[in-house]
């Protein structure tokens, strides 16, 4: 039997930020998508992932999600068979960046989450296309449905994050770092920068995609997680 994959969405998403993956996927693969929710540091989202995930599986994340991959497979590299971190980043957060989520954070707990969420991803961080206002709108509906206590704790998360450059250089598994070429949030130097740390890293970059290639380009995007999850697995 193939491998299960765990799916862990990026900030303030849910399901639907890989809804063309889970249905193209599901068909011969068992697809399990872990919120990354509930606790307030990135070491307490891997562990509830950790608690839930199979005994052995191929892991894939998006953004904060990446980041708790990540520290999954710096905790557990035995159970992970290969991983895949999309639109993401390695490093800690920059002190400027902390410091600037403190006046989102008071925000979103005072009942001003839309505004928060305005300031932390435009239609700009999306690639023009047609689909562009479709996606950024659903992007607004998981954001509401997730709400203001998730970005809390999901921002503290982020704030606090640990530096997994370390980790990233002890990988020997398929690894695949994967990004938009529009992506603004987390641009592309940053994932050639990635793909440098893993001996043997694929670095794939989506045209036409900018922060969420999994809604942006989902074809494209499908493609290469198939191709990614077909890699032979590497004996440790």
């Amino acid at each position: 039997m193939k491998e299960p994959l765990v799916l862990l969405p990026g900030m303030m998403c849910d399901a639907r930020l890989f809804a063309p993956q889970i249905a193209a996927l599901s068909a011969n693969r068992c697809i399990h998508l872990a919120p990354v929710a509930g606790a307030a540091k990135v070491e307490n989202l891997a562990e509830r992932v950790l608690e839930n995930a199979p005994a052995r599986f191929a892991l894939a994340g998006h953004d904060l999600g990446g980041i708790v991959a990540m520290e999954i497979v710096r905790r557990a590299p035995a159970r992970v068979s290969r991983i895949a971190l999309l639109d993401t980043s390695a490093q800690a957060e920059t002190p400027g960046i902390a410091a600037a989520r403190e006046d989102q954070i008071v925000a979103a707990k005072s009942g001003r989450l839309d505004e928060v969420l305005r300031d932390e991803l435009s239609l700009e961080d999306l690639a023009p296309g047609p689909n562009r206002a479709e996606i950024f709108t659903m992007l607004g509906r998981m954001a509401a449905d997730l709400g203001s206590e998730a970005y809390v704790n999901q921002a503290r998360a982020m704030q606090r994050r640990p530096d997994q450059q370390k980790t990233l250089r002890k990988l020997k598994i398929p690894t695949l770092i994967l990004c938009g070429e529009l992506d603004r949030l987390t641009p592309v130097r940053r994932h050639e920068f990635l793909a440098t740390l893993v001996n043997g890293a694929t670095l794939e970059i989506v045209p036409g995609a900018g922060h969420l290639p999994t809604l942006e380009q989902p074809a494209v995007t499908t493609q290469l997680f198939e191709k990614w999850l077909e890699t032979p697995l590497v004996l440790r």
